[in-house]
């Protein structure tokens, strides 16, 4: 079992930057991601990451989201710059089929 526990999450306005971190329990040998799950809408995979460090990103956000991990930390992190409100939902961390219990991320002015 691994519990995932994500943090970063905050109101920003549009165009600004946060950081989400997601620190699991122990370490992960595998695929990480970040998913987002907006209001009303069905939740979607925002980036991945493999335990060597290749990346995948949703083309919509590539540019603007970079995912990175410490394996070291047994941490993920995803930078999100350049936000806009429709990035607003609740950003969840996926590994081994567990999920964190997620963090608010609100873009409004």
């Amino acid at each position: 079992q691994v519990q995932l526990v994500e943090s970063g999450g905050g109101l920003v306005q549009p165009g600004g930057s946060l950081r989400l971190s997601c620190t699991a329990s122990r370490s992960i040998d595998s695929i990480m991601a970040w998913y987002r799950q907006a209001p009303g809408k069905r939740r979607e995979l925002v980036a991945s990451i493999t335990s060597g460090g290749s990346t995948n990103v949703a083309s919509s956000l590539k540019g603007r989201f970079t995912i990175s991990r410490d394996n070291a930390k047994n941490t993920v992190y995803l930078q999100m710059n350049s936000l806009k409100p429709e990035d607003t939902a609740v950003y969840y961390c996926e590994a081994y089929g567990y999920w964190g219990q997620g963090t608010q991320v609100t873009v409004s002015s």
